[in-house]
């Protein structure tokens, strides 16, 4: 059986539905608290990076230890896929940015494609424009040689393909009910800054995670056969 590695960076940020669709396909999931834990000497056979509250541009030692790694995965053709921090750890890694947004993004914000399916197997096949639940506050650049995905009206790069293998995603696709009820918990000042409230964005998430939950599927399944 293939070994898949999740990294995260908070014990309330998982992999989701990441979890049952990569074990569908006869991978054993390994969870891994980096800031707490040491990483692997060898990448695994499948690399999911997952959110956090921290910035990949803060100066704890263990952030550069997590820039190699996946650095080194990604050149080593393993599949990634970087969600939320995740994408930003990827980005820059791979030479890209990451700096402070125009706003705070929570809650379901709507994207448009940017490839059609002969740039890209798997967003090409997502609709033009499409619906994800998002929550961040910092954005990214474009990594060097990377291929822009999908994009937003205040964050011009929401999702992105690096090589065959990488993709790291701005957005949440695996997020269930129950990691939006932690965000809402454990972040209780983001939602006060976006000006909502846990109820509404409970509500808002049982429209838009279905839909998610399908296109994390298609990812997955692309990049797992």
């Amino acid at each position: 059986m293939k070994q898949a590695l999740c990294l995260q960076h908070v014990p309330f940020e998982g992999p989701g539905v990441f979890r049952q669709a990569l074990a569908e396909r006869q991978y054993r999931i390994e969870t891994l608290l980096v800031p707490q834990q040491d990483l692997p000497p060898t990448p695994p056979d499948f690399l999911l990076v997952m959110g956090g509250p921290m910035s990949v541009n803060d100066s704890d030692p263990w952030i550069d230890k997590e820039l190699r790694f996946i650095r080194h995965a990604i050149e080593a053709g393993v599949p990634v896929v970087g969600v939320c921090l995740g994408s930003q750890f990827m980005a820059k890694a791979l030479g890209g940015e990451v700096r402070p947004g125009p706003r705070l993004e929570i809650g379901p914000v709507p994207l448009t494609r940017t490839v059609e399916e002969d740039a890209d197997a798997v967003f090409g096949t997502f609709p033009l424009h499409f619906t994800v639940f998002q929550w961040h506050g910092e954005g990214l650049t474009l990594p060097p040689g990377a291929l822009l995905l999908a994009s937003s009206e205040f964050y011009p790069v929401q999702a992105f393909r690096y090589g065959d293998r990488a993709y790291g995603l701005l957005f949440h696709l695996e997020l269930e009910v129950e990691g939006v009820e932690a965000l809402c918990r454990e972040c209780v000042t983001d939602v006060q800054r976006a000006q909502t409230t846990t109820e509404a964005l409970l509500a808002s998430a049982s429209d838009v995670l279905p839909e998610c939950h399908r296109l994390a599927a298609r990812l997955i399944t692309h990049l797992a056969t």
